[in-house]
């Protein structure tokens, strides 16, 4: 059996306020030393939220510019506008108040303290809302200004801020357990919130009935759980019982940066072998990583394009005869022995498990790596990450003979693409793509990709081991597992079988 790719769903959140009192960066910068100048800098460094829409790569992500379309704008993008929409092919852009809500209506252990009339105003946005009405009533009274900086100041709390104004708080889930802190909290909560917002998309954009998903599964970068069991999970669980997907179980695969593939590969993997119909890979955002570069750009004068949480929400299914195909047959590896040379890793993610079905390098028409946007990474000092990995897998083709030297130049205009995701991490990796995936193979662009997630396991200080894992996509040749043996082709082998074994009967 095959497993398809079935349908995706993108979500970006404006958090400028988050930038300042949740991106490490700038956390950091407060603590050991408060009074630096990009502190005071940093926030008329920020942008507004019709700013944020009308970003090229923004709009790129929720699917309203294509990859092409965005590389055909010369660089940088960031004094470029598009035309500005919140709602997209694949998603949607949501701003700060509506992404608190959601926060609030993730929380189901009462940590989320909203102020009462910032509470009444995102009601209102959210009844008038066509996506998020269902959820309104679930926005709970607010409560008083003075208790939530009492719970900041004395208790805590994690500041929850809009406009620069001061509209809620988390707070702790227990009093020594580190591991439930308010600051824990803040962050487990955004990541499963942004996660239900990509979840509520992706059935919304594709007319996906919730009942119809029986597994989850969750691949950010946070982990959830007490002093007992610190990163145990289940962020996956979580997130479909709020974005309700009643008929689903599920777990969290991690990875760091390459958790989205290797999250590919299990639910392609989960569907091939008939355990489940319909699987949903997904990811919230990260706060940690807002305003990750944040110096660098402030000091270019540019602004902090760091401003957004990302997320996604991958449906893979059985094979219907028409969506793009997950080939189990190609998938790369990065393994324990292979070393963290780039060579080496491109070559076990790439030339490998090519050449191990008789494949070349100029065989897949497009490959997706880690589609991070040059505009944030450039001014940074780490260069154009998509443009390397392109040159890099070129440089391999070239050695294995799949193509001229001169075509190195050109390779990542033919098989790839420029980056648009924003630096979260794991929501760069490989998956950005996969909605042009489907449609450029509907429409019979492109016939084979291949996503490319790639991590740095040394983080955690358990290994200093690279990581990585490919997939490869190809388009549906029409044929599924039950055209090719009809219901009534089965009854007919079983009526000649027991014929025969009836004839063997009578001649002994």
């Amino acid at each position: 059996m095959n497993s398809v790719l079935k349908a995706t769903g993108y979500v970006l959140v404006h958090t400028p306020d988050m930038v300042m009192d949740h991106g490490t960066t700038q956390t950091t910068e407060r603590s050991v030393n408060p009074d630096s100048d990009y502190l005071k800098e940093a926030p008329k460094h920020l942008r507004s939220f019709e700013e944020f829409v009308a970003y090229p790569p923004n709009q790129t992500y929720i699917g309203n510019m294509t990859p092409a379309e965005l590389g055909q704008m010369e660089q940088p993008w960031v004094d470029k506008k598009a035309e500005s929409k919140v709602d997209g092919k694949y998603g949607a852009i949501y701003a700060q108040d509506e992404f608190i809500a959601m926060m609030q209506i993730s929380d189901v252990f009462d940590l989320v303290i909203l102020e009462t009339s910032f509470a009444a105003s995102v009601k209102e946005k959210y009844a008038a809302s066509e996506l998020l009405k269902e959820y309104a009533d679930q926005i709970k009274a607010g409560d008083e200004l003075a208790n939530i900086e009492k719970a900041i100041a004395e208790e805590g709390a994690n500041v929850l801020k809009h406009n620069g104004q001061v509209v809620g708080c988390v707070k702790k889930a227990h009093d020594i357990d580190d591991n439930l802190s308010a600051h824990v909290m803040f962050e487990n909560l955004v990541s499963k919130a942004s996660n239900v917002l990509g979840l509520i998309n992706l059935a919304a954009k594709n007319n996906i009935n919730k009942e119809d998903i029986d597994y989850v599964i969750d691949c950010c970068e946070e982990a959830c759980g007490d002093m007992n069991q610190r990163g145990g999970g289940n962020f996956a669980k979580a997130c479909a019982e709020t974005a309700g997907f009643v008929n689903a179980t599920g777990s969290d695969v991690r990875g760091f940066c390459a958790g989205p593939a290797h999250a590919l590969v299990h639910a392609a993997s989960l569907v091939a072998s008939g355990a489940f119909k319909n699987v949903v890979v997904c990811a919230g955002g990260c706060t940690a990583k807002l305003g990750m570069n944040g110096k660098d750009h402030v000091k270019k004068d540019l602004p902090i394009l760091e401003d957004a949480l990302g997320a996604f929400a991958i449906l893979i299914s059985a094979n219907d005869g028409v969506s793009p195909v997950f080939n189990l047959d190609i998938i790369g590896r990065h393994r324990v022995g292979t070393g963290s040379s780039p060579q080496a890793v491109i070559s076990s993610l790439v030339t490998e498990p090519l050449e191990a079905v008789g494949l070349k390098v100029t065989d897949v028409d497009k490959y997706s790596v880690e589609m991070q946007n040059p505009d944030i990474t450039k001014p940074a000092g780490a260069g154009d990450v998509p443009a390397a990995n392109y040159k890099m897998i070129a440089a391999l083709g070239v050695k294995k003979g799949d193509l001229e030297r001169s075509a190195v130049k050109t390779f990542g205009n033919d098989h790839g693409m420029v980056g648009w995701a924003p630096t979260q991490g794991h929501i760069p990796s490989g998956v950005p793509y996969l909605g042009f995936c489907r449609d450029e193979m509907l429409a019979g662009e492109t016939k084979r990709a291949m996503v490319i997630g790639k991590g740095s396991l040394f983080l955690g200080r358990m290994t200093n081991l690279f990581d990585g894992i490919s997939i490869a996509i190809e388009a549906n040749n029409g044929v599924t597992e039950e055209s090719t043996v009809s219901e009534e082709q089965i009854k007919g082998l079983i009526a000649d079988a027991l014929k025969g074994f009836a004839a063997n009967l009578l001649a002994e």
